[in-house]
């Protein structure tokens, strides 16, 4: 007579998930919502406009957009558009009345002249920046002054100026000049949010990677595994896939700045060394295996 079989366990019900699935809902919807309020908060930022600048009639207005910040120069590309107002335009601002003259300010690499009566057309300025280094990245920060002077006909005429930035990799403030025909304003120029997060997260995982190869190569050479090929292809694959990575940063940073002295150097160094230790323990383990057997306790059989 065959023995009773075991009766079949109680069947877990849905229920039972629950106190595993409701953790990761509330953390996936927590995440979502700061991220969609940092995204939120730097469009806001994008889509600011500072004004400057008189509020005349009869006035020039500028209307200057940061289309992109090139760090590596100490530059930023400003695009400009001017429409005159009130008695100093014609066809509703497109074209001036006479010979317009808009003197910028010294960290803008030219001033510009329009010709009267010929419609005006966007111009893009370059702008000096000062006060920073691009190898703090992802920490730099930069400084320069913009300003607009006009001169129409030879007389000097009131100026205001809409200042905005399209340049999603910075975040840009703007701290105007008080002026009463000019139009000038302070920037303050730092990395987004998003930028500095990710490039935060970026040698976080950099350093995470560098711990788990080492912790690899610690448990191959205390545990004597020989060349285990599998976790060699692994090691060298990190080695390699850590450079791509670090090419990814935003910004496209130069070699040598923050983000590189602070994780991405020392990790390449931790997984070249582990590489190089677990290749010449296994090399030895298999040419040398009895070097390697434990030894025995005494008294015991001999093998």
């Amino acid at each position: 007579m065959a023995p009773p079989s075991d009766p079949p366990g109680p069947r877990r019900s849905g229920w039972a998930i629950l106190p595993v699935l409701l953790p990761i809902v509330v953390l996936i919807v927590a995440a979502v919502s700061v991220g969609s309020w940092l995204q939120l908060t730097e469009r806001q930022a994008v889509d600011a406009v500072h004004t400057v600048g008189s509020s005349a009639a009869d006035r020039v207005d500028v209307e200057g957009v940061v289309q992109r910040v090139d760090a590596t120069a100490n530059e930023l590309v400003l695009r400009v558009w001017v429409t005159p107002r009130g008695a100093l335009g014609e066809a509703q601002g497109a074209a001036p009345v006479a010979d317009l003259s808009l003197q910028t300010s010294g960290a803008t690499l030219g001033d510009l002249e329009f010709t009267a009566h010929e419609r005006l057309a966007t111009r893009d300025v370059q702008v000096a920046l000062t006060g920073g280094s691009v190898s703090d990245y992802p920490f730099d920060a930069y400084e320069t002054d913009i300003g607009f002077r006009a001169q129409m006909g030879g007389k000097q005429v009131p100026v205001r100026l809409l200042f905005s930035n399209t340049e999603t990799l910075f975040s840009i403030s703007a701290k105007p000049t008080p002026s009463r025909q000019e139009a000038v304003v302070a920037l303050g120029l730092t990395r987004s949010g998003s930028l500095l997060v990710f490039a935060v997260f970026m040698m976080v995982v950099m350093w995470a990677l560098a711990a788990s190869v080492l912790l690899g190569a610690w448990y191959l050479t205390t545990r004597t595994e020989g060349l285990v090929w599998p976790a060699l292809a692994w090691m060298a694959a990190t080695l390699f896939a850590l450079s791509a990575f670090r090419n990814t940063a935003p910004g496209t940073p130069p070699i040598g700045c923050v983000l590189d002295w602070s994780a991405f150097l020392w990790a390449e160094t931790v997984i070249a060394l582990c590489l190089i230790t677990v290749v010449i323990t296994g090399v030895r383990t298999s040419l040398h295996p009895h070097d390697t057997q434990p030894t025995p306790p005494p008294g015991a059989p001999s093998p």
